[in-house]
């Protein structure tokens, strides 16, 4: 939670302050208030500042002002407050009113008369408020997702207080960013961090846009809310929202792709530590299986969600082993071949010119290296049992990758 421009125009004492243009950004978040006192803001904000611009000590003619509304857009800060009356800007010129309108830039007129200390005063003082709001209800939500609580009837009446409806029933949405280690390798470091720090903006825009007022948890590219979801109905449109907004985002996001794990629906917040659980679980199959597109929901999750609940990680292990062992340490040794082709086969339900055309090699190639690996497992890819084994290994393997 953070205080945003409405939430400054709205504070006690502050009411001659008003909004002149820009309306579609009154909820941009406030990180702080400046005074703009050169002739340009672009080297000396960082965003999400709501600059004041006075005419104190430098001119504001029509095209500075408009130049400095073009750096705000640029640099992303909350808003522009132009600080009018007879001794310096007597008033706002239309174009730039127009402006701050077709860019949604909040634009907003405060008289001389109301003192730049009482309005800082004003600004600072909610913006330590809101930050201890903040904490306060990412405290309780996080106690609720990860089952650190005494008393759930405490927990809840003081996420009343808070200004949290948490009654209902809940779906867990986990997401991770990755790909940043290739940008790191081919780019300036600053550059990427710029890059990282505006791609991570974006989404966590969107995402407060649907966690229906609560807290969005996280940072540094992983991010987990809440959706509302009383039945499969309401968590099959979670899923198809979260899908059609991920396909172009990630398309446009390359080489970093963002992940997604959802859990089952209708969890009361009793039961939000286990959905905590089922979305990270749907998370790591929406990053180690690619058929999956970057998106899994718990109920998808099949055998998996056995594999998933097994604690004792060398029990996988040396299954893996057992069943495909000699195939591992071939392809440690001679480069990635067999396991690949095994893979291909596997998706293409054993169709050789499929697993071909999916690898694109000659189908005798694929027909030897099938042979080789009957001959180092002693398996038969033929055999139901044999094909059951070699599945669940795979997955294993995925999981383990």
């Amino acid at each position: 939670m953070s205080l945003t421009v409405a939430d400054v125009l709205a504070l006690p004492g502050l009411e001659s302050m008003r909004l002149r243009a820009g309306e579609a950004g009154l909820d941009n978040p406030v990180r702080w208030p400046y005074v703009a006192e050169n002739s340009g803001i672009a080297e000396w904000v960082l965003g999400s500042e709501l600059v004041f611009v006075t005419g104190i000590n430098h001119p504001r003619d029509e095209a500075n002002l408009l130049q400095l509304l073009q750096e705000a857009c640029q640099r992303k800060v909350a808003g522009l407050v132009i600080l009018t009356g007879p001794a310096y800007i007597q008033a706002i010129p239309q174009r730039l009113l127009d402006a701050a309108h077709a860019a949604g830039m909040p634009l907003i007129e405060q008289p001389y008369s109301l003192k730049m200390v009482l309005v800082t005063q004003a600004i600072g003082s909610a913006l330590i408020q809101f930050e201890q709001l903040g904490r306060s209800r990412h405290d309780v939500l996080e106690r609720l997702l990860t089952g650190d609580f005494q008393s759930l009837e405490v927990l809840l009446h003081r996420a009343a207080q808070l200004g949290m409806s948490l009654n209902g029933h809940w779906q867990v949405v986990q997401l991770q960013l990755e790909g940043s280690e290739s940008l790191f390798a081919q780019n300036d470091t600053q550059q990427v961090e710029a890059h990282l720090a505006q791609q991570h903006d974006g989404i966590s825009r969107r995402l407060r846009q649907w966690s229906a007022g609560l807290p969005l948890l996280g940072r540094a590219g992983n991010w987990t809310l809440l959706l509302p979801a009383p039945d499969a109905v309401a968590a099959l449109a979670n899923r198809q929202q979260l899908a059609t907004w991920l396909k172009p985002l990630n398309l446009r996001l390359a080489p970093l792709k963002l992940f997604t794990g959802l859990s089952a629906a209708a969890h009361p917040p009793a039961r939000l530590a286990q959905a905590q659980d089922e979305a990270r679980q749907a998370l790591a199959a929406a990053r180690r299986f690619s058929e999956r597109a970057g998106l899994c929901v718990y109920d998808e999750l099949g055998v998996l969600k056995l594999l998933s609940g097994v604690r004792d990680r060398a029990l996988l292990d040396h299954f893996l082993n057992e069943r495909l062992g000699p195939l591992l340490r071939h392809d440690l040794h001679h480069g990635p071949s067999l396991m690949p082709t095994l893979e291909a086969w596997f998706h293409e339900n054993g169709n050789l010119m499929a697993a071909a055309q999916r690898l694109a090699l000659h189908r005798n190639t694929v027909t030897h290296r099938v042979q080789r690996i009957e001959a180092l497992c002693g398996l038969t890819l033929d055999n139901a049992y044999d094909r059951l084994d070699i599945g669940i290994a795979l997955m294993i393997w995925r999981l383990s990758a």
